[in-house]
C-alpha cells in the first residue's frame, strides 16, 4: 500500500533496526502506556517481536514506511477479521516521535480504509482502545470514526481491568471521509513548513459528493 508519503510493508525482522531506533527517540514509556507489550528494550527484543507479529496468523501486521527516509517509523494492524460479515479492525498502532502528528500517520489511516473499503469491500472498520486513553480517542475522532459506546471490565491486560470504547466506520461513511482525506493529503494543503492549512475534521464536514 503506497501513497504520497508513506508506504505500508509486511512487518519482518528487517524492519527490526530502524524500529528499535525509532521508538528509542521517546523519552519515556507514554506511548506504550496503553498498548499490551512494553516498549522493546533492546534490538534483539525488538527483532523477536516483529517475527513474532509476522507469524501472526489472525491478523496483518505493517511497518508503517516513511518514504522521504525509507525508514520504518511504526506499526499497525488489520485484525478481527470477519469475512463473512465484512467487518475489520485497526489495532495494535504503535507511532514512535517520527510518526506522531505526521503527514505519514494520516496516510496511513488513508491507506488502510481505502484498503479496506475500496479493495476488500468491507462494510465496517472498526477502531478500539482503552477508555482512559484520551489521545487515541481524541485521533479516532479527527480520523473520522463515530463512538458507538464503551464495553465495561472487556479486557484485563498489565495488571488491570480495561473498559474499552469502540468507534467505527461504514461504507456509507466512507465516500464522504475519501474526499475530505483526499483534500487533505494535497501538497498545497501545507505551507513550505509541512504545516497544514486546513484541518482534516474541517475537509471532512466540508466535503460534498459530486
Amino acid at each position: 500500500m503506497c501513497g504520497r508519503y508513506t508506504r505500508l510493508d509486511p512487518l519482518g525482522t528487517q524492519h527490526a533496526q530502524a524500529l528499535f531506533e525509532a521508538f528509542a527517540l521517546a523519552p519515556d514509556e507514554r506511548a506504550f502506556t496503553y498498548l499490551f507489550d512494553e516498549r522493546p528494550d533492546s534490538l534483539l527484543a525488538m527483532q523477536a517481536k516483529a517475527e513474532r507479529l509476522n507469524a501472526a496468523t489472525d491478523a496483518q501486521h505493517y511497518a508503517v514506511i516513511d518514504t522521504l527516509t525509507e525508514r520504518a517509523v511504526g506499526h499497525a494492524a488489520l485484525m478481527r477479521i470477519d469475512r463473512t460479515h465484512g467487518v475489520i479492525e485497526v489495532g495494535h498502532i504503535t507511532m514512535s516521535p517520527l510518526l506522531q502528528r505526521t503527514r505519514t500517520a494520516t496516510e496511513m489511516m488513508w491507506l488502510l480504509m481505502t484498503h479496506v473499503f475500496d479493495e476488500l469491500g468491507y462494510r465496517r472498520f472498526e477502531w478500539k482502545c482503552d477508555a482512559l486513553n484520551a489521545p487515541s480517542r481524541r485521533a479516532a475522532e479527527r480520523f473520522g470514526f463515530q463512538f458507538e459506546g464503551t464495553f465495561r471490565q472487556a479486557v484485563v491486560y498489565k495488571g488491570r481491568s480495561r473498559d474499552t470504547a469502540w468507534y467505527s466506520i461504514l461504507d456509507q461513511d466512507w465516500p464522504r471521509l475519501r474526499g475530505g482525506y483526499t483534500a487533505w493529503l494535497e501538497p498545497t494543503n501545507f505551507d513550505e513548513h509541512g504545516r497544514q492549512r486546513q484541518r482534516l475534521q474541517d475537509l471532512i464536514a466540508a466535503y460534498i459528493a459530486p
